[in-house]
């Protein structure tokens, strides 16, 4: 049975491997959509892998992923601290939710420190670099199969 997962990407994560590498690393997006997708199929998931710097494109695909996915894993970026809306469109979603972020929001900046996501994920990975988003995927595949149970 195939499931589906929503990796979704926010503002200038097109940048990965160009932007800051001291913060982000030197792996691109590309690199981590080759990661999700190596993931998922060792779970027999099928990853709809997309990226926006616009809030609302955003807001769009996750009342797509609400019809059509089994979990979301997002990477909000900036949108982490300032958005309502997206916070919003993901609470209206049933299925598992993990937030990722690559580098420690936690260790960086004050006004990042407050996420709008955090307190409806499933859980939270910060800090790990992008191995973060193959966490997610190894959790929410764990989280899939609890629902399914």
């Amino acid at each position: 049975m195939s499931r589906t997962v929503y990796v979704l990407n926010g503002p200038n994560l097109n940048l990965l491997g160009k932007r800051e590498p001291d913060i982000y690393g030197h792996e691109t997006l590309n690199d981590v959509e080759a990661d999700c997708r190596r993931i998922g199929a060792q779970h027999n998931i099928e990853i709809v892998f997309r990226q926006s710097n616009a809030e609302h494109d955003l807001i769009n695909w996750i009342q797509e992923a609400r019809e059509q996915a089994d979990g979301i894993a997002i990477n909000p970026a900036a949108y982490t601290h300032t958005s309502v809306a997206i916070r919003d469109a993901l609470s209206a979603c049933e299925c598992p939710i993990i937030e990722v972020h690559i580098s420690n929001i936690h260790a960086r900046e004050s006004f990042r420190h407050h996420s709008y996501v955090s307190s409806i994920a499933s859980g939270v990975i910060a800090g790990f670099g992008t191995q973060g988003y193959p966490i997610a995927l190894e959790r929410l595949a764990v989280l899939m199969d609890q629902v399914a149970k």
